[in-house]
């Protein structure tokens, strides 16, 4: 490994969790507002994030351009990677193999519902006003819905399971003993946030949303 290569998978693994992880964290918690607050918590959560001073450049700086390089880098590693648990068939080895399967998943699935969310804002389709009844629209699908579910829980794997590497390649987690205890650790975030994820699904499945959007258009719901 040359030294370029070297600092451009410590940049991967680092954008990885700084500023990524802690993303997925505030983005998890934010739709999850869906459920336990119906369309005004949510509401509430968009009108907060996207009043932010600056907002533009944080996102560019925060989320894009880390998404984007660590998407696109990370597509290379799996596409360089030695796939080998037909002869070393150990957890962790497993545990490789899926971090490069389910990050094909998630460049894919946050692709998908950037185009399905924040494009059609762009496009002028959707206000930020009506995020919670688009997402109810989807949501309601119920092709859709397992597709959101398999995504989500696709990433949330593969930023936990990411941590726990990023643990060990930084230097954080040097024994196995601190190396078993993180991985369960990061399991367990792996489990959290895949059902916070789950449950924003269930409530913007919610008619809540449909009836908001009626109302807000002065129409009715059958």
């Amino acid at each position: 490994m040359n030294v370029r290569s070297y600092y451009a998978r410590k940049l991967h693994s680092l954008l990885g969790v700084f500023p990524l992880g802690l993303f997925i964290i505030e983005h998890a918690l934010a739709n999850y507002t869906a459920f336990e607050g119906g369309p005004e918590g949510f509401q509430r959560s968009v009108n907060f994030l996207h009043n932010l001073p600056l907002i533009f450049f944080l996102e560019l700086f925060i989320i894009w351009l880390p998404i984007l390089f660590h998407g696109i880098y990370g597509l290379y590693l799996a596409y360089q990677s030695d796939i080998n648990v037909g002869r070393y068939p150990y957890a962790r080895n497993w545990a490789f193999v899926m971090q490069r399967l389910t990050g094909l998943i998630t460049f894919v699935f946050v692709g998908w519902h950037f185009y399905e969310t924040r494009f059609q804002v762009m496009l002028g389709n959707v206000t930020y006003d009506e995020l919670g009844s688009h997402m109810h629209q989807i949501a309601s699908d119920p092709v859709h819905f397992a597709l959101y579910a398999i995504g989500a829980i696709a990433a949330m794997f593969h930023f936990a399971n990411g941590l726990w590497a990023f643990l060990v390649s930084w230097g954080i987690t040097v024994g196995p003993r601190a190396q078993r205890v993180s991985a369960r650790i990061c399991m367990g975030i792996w489990v959290i946030l895949s059902a916070l994820f789950i449950l924003s699904l269930v409530g913007f499945n919610n008619e809540e949303f449909a009836l908001t959007a009626a109302i807000a258009a002065g129409g009715s719901v059958r």
